[in-house]
């Protein structure tokens, strides 16, 4: 079972449409929302959902050839609006000549997730599911829906970078060039061990109730909140204070420590599902190539720029540097910013500048001299 919104319609071209429908059309530079449902979608745990939905944006026009599209599979709980840093006229991705689709994970709260699937699968019953989860069903809203069968790039932040690796991995002459910021081809045990230290603050709550709480654990989703903070940002940009320059005039330590209590308030089991989405992720598990992540990176064909964040705590460059020298035709290039985690999504103005014209310069088929930090 597949739909097709009005406005992802529209989404598809102007020069596809009657010419009273392409006056509608949503803006270059803003998504138009779709939806891509698949009845009876098998998991790799082996459970079969009656229902798997997709919630997607895209941004500019398909063209007649379909051969313009770049893929923007998201992160950890964001929605399809979250590369618009690299999108519009200057930037990486002008949509006067590309077709950009953003997809959303399972498990943010519009897609399938815990939240919003009817049971026997909902809130703790919803079954894990892996990136390759993930990846197989954009695959099918990509060839079935929207008709493209080739992608001249996935670019992928955290979650969003494991997704751009398993592509390569999976569907490997499906892209002509993949981008990875801030994130690996697999959850080593350094970042497993942090994702279950954050799943531990939730399911510590009493309220949380195994999953089957009926209101949220305000004290579970408090304390996820401080062990996230704790590791998104480098040490030297908390002894920098750099917080200070998105916080309000004024504010004190204490106060913006304690902005971290509040600051997650979307469904517990949805953080719970894709923690686990994320540290199981592991391209090597790819079958075919049995746990060997080694192989599974020899094996990707089309070029690859691998952009770790320096202080990068989440995904450390240490990582990216060891899978680097496994993948043949990559161009590692860690961004020089104190920013952390965050820095491979344009955390500051530095690293989006940094970002979009390291990207651009590679997606033209350039080659580029590695930045170090001031």
């Amino acid at each position: 079972m597949k739909r097709l919104t009005l406005t992802v319609l529209l989404a598809l071209g102007a020069a596809l449409l009657p010419s009273p429908l392409a006056a509608q059309a949503a803006p270059l530079h803003k998504a138009a929302h779709g939806e891509f449902v698949v009845t009876n979608f098998t998991t790799e745990s082996g459970v079969t959902l009656p229902e798997a939905r997709i919630v997607y944006g895209t941004y500019g026009r398909l063209n007649a050839a379909r051969d313009n599209v770049v893929l923007l599979p998201s992160h950890y709980m964001a929605n399809h609006h979250g590369y618009e840093w690299l999108i519009g006229e200057g930037l990486a991705l002008d949509t006067a000549t590309l077709f950009l689709v953003a997809t959303e994970l399972f498990g943010n709260g519009a897609s399938s997730s815990p939240s919003n699937t009817p049971e026997p699968f909902h809130g703790p019953r919803f079954p894990v599911t892996t990136i390759r989860d993930n990846v197989q069903i954009v695959h099918r809203l990509l060839t079935e829906q929207l008709g493209v069968t080739h992608l001249r790039a996935v670019i992928g932040f955290s979650m969003g970078a494991q997704q751009a690796f398993q592509w390569a991995v999976s569907y490997p002459a499906f892209a002509d060039r993949i981008v990875a910021t801030s994130g690996t081809a697999k959850t080593y045990g350094h970042g497993i061990m942090r994702l279950e230290g954050q799943i531990a603050a939730i399911t510590a709550d009493p309220s949380f109730n195994n999953g089957d709480y009926t209101a949220p654990p305000k004290a579970g989703l408090e304390a996820f909140g401080m062990v996230w903070a704790a590791w998104l940002y480098s040490q030297e940009w908390w002894r920098k204070e750099l917080w200070r320059g998105s916080a309000r005039p004024g504010t004190t330590f204490d106060q913006f420590v304690r902005s971290w209590r509040t600051r997650f308030s979307a469904d517990a089991n949805n953080y719970i599902l894709q923690a686990h989405t994320w540290e199981r992720h592991d391209v090597g598990t790819t079958p075919g190539f049995n746990g060997d992540t080694e192989q599974a990176l020899r094996s990707i064909t089309v070029p690859v720029l691998y952009m770790p964040s320096e202080t990068d705590l989440y995904f450390p460059v240490g990582d990216a540097r060891y899978e680097a020298q496994f993948i043949p035709k990559v161009q590692l290039v860690p961004i020089p910013s104190l920013w952390g985690h965050p820095a491979g999504a344009a955390a500051n103005p530095e690293d989006k500048r940094f970002l979009n014209e390291t990207i651009a310069t590679f997606l033209a088929g350039g080659v580029i001299a590695p930045a170090r930090r001031p």
